[in-house]
């Protein structure tokens, strides 16, 4: 029977939005210069950039990419962890109407390089620490901030009379890497509008306001740490970039924070090694994956106010809101979202639907998989409470999370069946307290050393993707072409007595 439960919702009346001429970081250096934009760590301790002085270093930058050569629409592939850097060159090619391309610095070089040829990244940046990883020179840029605040407040005045450059904000702004069911990331790209949306929405749940301050704990590779820079930019709260150096409990510790938004992985450690640095935020959001119940019974004597969302890359970060409870529901879709049910096949739709996908293809066009009214098949399994909260019932692929990163089997095994000897790979997910699953992988055939196959995966793909465990292909008769997945994981876990991934 069809079941088809359609929980649309319209942007709240009470959203106020303007239309933007110019970028959220500029309108706030214009508004209110004076307030704290960013911490920054620098020789062993936070500095603070107000929003005059870092709208100023994007404009200087802007200038330099310019020169370059850098064009709107030509596609600048960025690695480094979180930094200053990043934050800069994220608002410089908003101005310039280039496309902002994070990339993991955990990748190895040589999938940096088939990811740049396959979605034809134009030019190349990367950190210090990360040079190495290019495939061809990068960009050399001059993007320091060490300007005192009493230097950038001398000439505030001078500052705001820069007419800031006017934007485009349907035009395509960034690339955020996505794994498909088939295990090849996808490039999703996004306009500014989408990120507009879902900061506005975002807000209706989680309100954030100028003087707050929130810790990009996310890396900008990922949705959830650029959705955190715009929510900052827009609200004219600040932004804290980690400290490389510092534990998160010592990073909670070296400055106040308001807003964070964690895995579950990272809560665990901390109300395990120090949950008094939890006290006084004003919202945790949680996310990376289901939250377990004894997990949010810990946070409520605390009086913590945490939150559990359902979202994506494809629709800009959250969906779903709610506070946090033991029932497992994400909430109602936030405004400027619509939810739809179809044989429990969540559908999404809104403002905050990407773009599309970059085609791999020359000449790299846009192309955006829906249906003839519009909707975006999630490929999630979810259905809706009789209060119209959304439940999430797991994933139609085979895909898994480990510590808040998505990890694709079928990658890991086209890499495995690659070594010699190997006959056949199946990964799975074994449950892991602190992981929430940990990959391990079926062998058929002659199998190296753990440490040899550790050794040879890691030369192709992140090395949060190797498998933890090995085990020998089980006695199970396939009956058909195709491989018996399911038979196969079941057999070695009830053989090895294994606590896994239940199948979608």
């Amino acid at each position: 029977m069809k079941h088809n439960h359609d929980t649309s919702q319209e942007a709240s009346s009470q959203i106020s939005r303007e239309t933007l001429e110019i970028s959220p970081l500029h309108l706030m250096a214009t508004r209110v210069p004076a307030q704290i934009a960013l911490h920054h760590w620098h020789d062993g301790e936070y500095r603070a950039i107000d929003y005059a002085q870092l709208a100023l270093r994007v404009r200087q930058c802007t200038q330099q990419l310019d020169s370059l050569g850098i064009r709107t629409g030509d596609k600048l592939a960025c690695i480094d962890q979180n930094s200053l850097a990043l934050v800069i060159l994220y608002w410089a090619c908003i101005d310039l109407g280039a496309i902002f391309c994070p990339l993991n610095p955990r990748f190895p070089r040589a999938q940096i390089a088939r990811l740049a040829e396959r979605y034809g990244f134009n030019y190349f940046w990367a950190g210090e620490a990360y040079q190495d990883l290019l495939p061809e020179p990068g960009l050399t840029l001059t993007l320091d901030a060490e300007a005192s605040l009493a230097e950038t407040r001398a000439n505030q005045a001078e500052v705001t009379k820069i007419e800031a450059i006017r934007i485009d904000t349907v035009r395509p702004c960034n690339i955020i890497l996505t794994s498909g069911s088939s295990g090849m990331p996808k490039a999703a790209v996004h306009s500014l509008n989408n990120h507009i949306a879902s900061a506005l929405g975002s807000t209706q749940k989680i309100p954030i306001h100028r003087g707050d301050n929130w810790l990009l704990s996310l890396p900008l590779f990922h949705i959830g740490g650029l959705a955190i820079v715009n929510r900052c930019a827009l609200a004219g709260a600040a932004l804290t970039l980690p400290a490389s150096e510092l534990s998160l409990a010592e990073q909670l510790k070296a400055t106040p924070l308001t807003h964070l938004s964690l895995v579950a992985t990272q809560l665990v450690r901390l109300l395990n090694d120090a949950p008094e640095t939890l006290k006084g935020l004003k919202a945790l959001l949680l996310g990376g994956g289901a939250i377990d119940e004894r997990l949010i019974e810990r946070l409520v004597p605390m009086g913590i106010p945490a939150f559990t969302s359902y979202g994506m890359t494809e629709m800009s970060s959250q969906i779903t809101t709610a506070r946090a409870n033991v029932q497992g529901s994400c909430g109602q879709p936030l405004p400027g979202r619509q939810l739809k049910i179809v044989d429990e096949a969540i559908y999404v739709r809104g403002e905050t639907l990407f773009l599309g996908y970059l085609s791999d293809k020359p000449p790299h066009g846009i192309t955006r998989p829906l249906d003839k009214d519009g909707w975006f098949c999630t490929q999630d399994r979810g259905r809706l409470t009789p209060e119209g909260e959304l439940l999430i019932l797991g994933r139609t692929d085979n895909m898994f999370i480990c510590g808040g990163e998505n990890v694709q089997p079928e990658e890991i095994e086209a890499v495995l069946r690659c070594h010699p000897g190997i006959e056949e790979a199946l990964v799975f997910g074994i449950v892991d307290e602190e992981f929430g699953l940990l990959p391990a992988a079926i062998i058929k055939g002659e199998s190296p050393s753990p440490e040899a196959l550790d050794e040879f995966l890691c030369q192709t793909i992140a090395r949060f993707k190797r498998p933890r465990r090995y085990f020998t292909w089980p006695e199970v008769e396939q009956t058909g072409l195709k491989l018996a997945r399911k038979q196969v994981i079941q057999a070695v876990a009830e053989q090895h007595k294994l606590a896994i991934k239940k199948p979608a």
